[in-house]
């Protein structure tokens, strides 16, 4: 039940996410518009939007563009784009003074080297682990993956008849992978597989 419960609130928050971007979106389009209608005062400079106010509208809606990617997709890369972009614009904007714009630099020069050599592919993975004698159907609607099963096997029949079609050797840790997804026996009882972890990509 605790996995249903925590399930349901992913979902919930999901949804909630969703709402915000789509508002935000909403929110974009329309500054876009009265910015587009705006643009014959820019030859007045003490008129909005003259150039300087024209870059710094820009610069905030692409980061709002930016942040709704973040929402949706969820990957340490959105994360990046819209750290890069906020810092950019810092820097393009705000003429405060050399060292500001130094400090600027070389965030963005961190920025860049964590992208390299701290990102992994464990940051876009979510595990839940089920009783091996979960139905598979279930999980599949639950979860939202596309497990290939038959009507009425459990997660447990799915695997095992995986395992036997690619040669896997049965125990804990083994794995099979589908497209969208993948089984791991997370635990065994009597040389059983008592439970099971569903391993889905959250890109």
């Amino acid at each position: 039940m605790k996995h249903y419960v925590s399930i349901f609130l992913k979902r919930l928050a999901a949804l909630l996410e969703f709402f915000i971007a789509l508002m935000l979106s909403i929110g974009i389009i329309l500054l876009t518009l009265r910015m587009a209608v705006s643009l014959i005062n820019i030859p007045d400079l003490n008129v909005w939007p003259n150039y300087d106010d024209l870059l710094e509208t820009c610069f905030n809606l692409t980061i709002g563009v930016e942040l709704i990617r973040m929402m949706y997709y969820h990957t340490p890369n959105t994360v990046f784009e819209v750290l890069l972009f906020a810092v950019a614009r810092q820097i393009i904007i705000d003429h405060s003074s050399i060292w500001g714009n130094l400090i600027g630099v070389c965030a963005i020069a961190v920025l860049f080297a964590t992208r390299k050599y701290l990102f992994c592919e464990f940051d876009v993975s979510d595990e839940i682990i089920f009783r091996a004698t979960t139905k598979a159907k279930a999980v599949t609607k639950i979860l939202g993956v596309d497990i290939p099963y038959e009507e009425a096997e459990t997660l447990s029949d799915v695997f095992l008849r995986k395992c036997e079609e690619f040669g896997v050797e049965v125990g804990v840790g083994a794995c099979i992978y589908f497209n969208d997804c993948g089984l791991r026996a997370a635990k065994m009882h009597d040389e059983k597989i008592s439970r099971i972890e569903v391993i889905r990509s959250i890109h």
